[in-house]
C-alpha cells in the first residue's frame, strides 16, 4: 500500500494486485471513518469497500497492477468512495442464479449505497458509490 499526503477529508491509498489488499483497504477505510468520527454507516461502507476492491482485483487489475481507493467526506455528511482500476470491461449488476457462489458484489453495493456508478479513466474505470448520513 502507498498512501500519499491528503486533505483532512480525503484519503487515498494504492493497493497491489494481492489477495491481502482487500483486507488492507477495509482497514484503511475503517481508520479514516474513525478519524473523521463518521460512524453512521460503517458496516455498509466497509462491505462496499470490500466488494469494490474484490471486483477491482478479480476483474479490473491486470497482472503487475493494482487499484486506487479514494474516500472523501463532504461537509454535508456524504461519503464518496471510489475504486480506480486499469482494466477494460463493462461494469454491470449481474443476475446470478440462486445457487451461484459468486456474482453478488454489485448487488450488495446497489442495495447498501445511496448512489453508485461507473466513470471513465484511461486506462480503465472508476466504480464509485455514496452514502448519506455518515456523520
Amino acid at each position: 500500500m502507498n498512501a500519499e499526503p491528503q486533505h483532512p477529508h480525503t484519503r487515498r491509498a494504492f493497493y497491489r494486485r494481492d489477495r491481502r489488499s482487500v483486507r488492507l483497504a477495509r482497514e484503511f477505510a475503517r481508520a479514516a471513518l474513525k478519524d473523521w468520527a463518521a460512524g453512521g454507516r460503517d458496516d455498509d461502507v466497509l462491505l462496499c469497500v470490500s466488494e469494490l476492491a474484490t471486483n477491482a482485483l478479480v476483474h479490473g487489475a491486470p497482472a503487475g497492477r493494482g487499484f486506487l481507493l479514494v474516500l472523501e467526506l463532504h461537509a454535508d455528511g456524504v461519503l464518496h468512495l471510489e475504486v480506480h482500476d486499469s482494466g477494460a470491461g463493462e461494469v454491470r449488476v449481474p443476475e446470478p442464479s440462486p445457487d451461484a457462489e459468486h456474482g453478488r458484489g454489485l448487488l450488495l453495493v446497489t442495495a447498501l449505497a445511496d448512489k453508485w456508478g461507473v466513470g471513465e479513466r484511461d486506462p480503465g474505470k472508476i466504480v464509485w458509490c455514496e452514502f448519506a448520513g455518515v456523520r
